[in-house]
């Protein structure tokens, strides 16, 4: 994703407190980041921030981290924060390390609009390839449970097969998200952007029993 280069990035993200600069650190102890015992659930590739942050301020008893591996989109995601927010932090990094960071401990992970990568040699990129669902297997705490939400219609299709083959089960899914209705929809920038576009919006929430 191109974006343009953010004025201060660099002090923006040093100074927040809800930033972590050294996620590793705390591998398989989040917990204790967030003094408590309460789900965590993860956004890889949250943007700027506003779907991460709505569901922080909506369900005070689950902790979330937001993901992003660019510093200027990270700048904006943090200016966005508001005061006194605990169940919040966000990192930096590729998702390719994600198993690096975490182990064990994640509930759910949120993938919102993610890079299609439609080229088929680039197959390995996308977020739920085998590649990375087999990163995601080592950090899921008890079972695994994915929410997807995109535009690209191959990419949706994609991942029905690959997360199908991978052992998980639909529990939901729609391909047309905002013609349903859902009264509880919270949505990233990209979501609201493609709405107003009219493009359909596709939707799955899988889970998958741990052996």
């Amino acid at each position: 994703m191109r974006q343009r280069n953010v004025k201060n990035k660099k002090e923006i993200i040093e100074n927040s407190k809800y930033f972590i600069d050294n996620p590793n650190d705390y591998k398989g102890v989040w917990k204790y980041l967030f003094q408590n015992d309460n789900p965590i659930h993860i956004e890889i590739g949250m943007g700027k921030g506003q779907f991460i942050i709505e569901n922080a301020l909506k369900y005070k008893d689950i902790n979330f981290i937001g993901i992003e591996k660019f510093d200027s989109i990270l700048a904006l995601a943090l200016k966005k924060v508001p005061d006194n927010l605990e169940n919040l932090k966000m990192i930096r990094l590729d998702a390719i390390n994600i198993e690096d960071v975490f182990e064990k401990e994640i509930t759910t992970i949120y993938l919102n609009f993610s890079d299609p990568w439609p080229k088929a040699r680039h197959e390995k990129r996308r977020l739920t390839s085998p590649n990375f669902l087999e990163k995601y297997e080592k950090i899921f705490a008890c079972n695994n449970h994915i929410i997807m939400k995109t535009d690209n219609k191959d990419l949706f299709a994609y991942s029905i097969k690959s997360l199908n083959n991978y052992g998980y089960m639909i529990q939901d899914i729609t391909f047309d998200l905002e013609a349903r209705g859902d009264s509880d929809n919270i949505k990233s920038e990209y979501e609201e952007k493609f709405t107003k576009l009219n493009n359909p919006i596709y939707k799955i929430e899988v889970n998958k029993q741990k052996n």
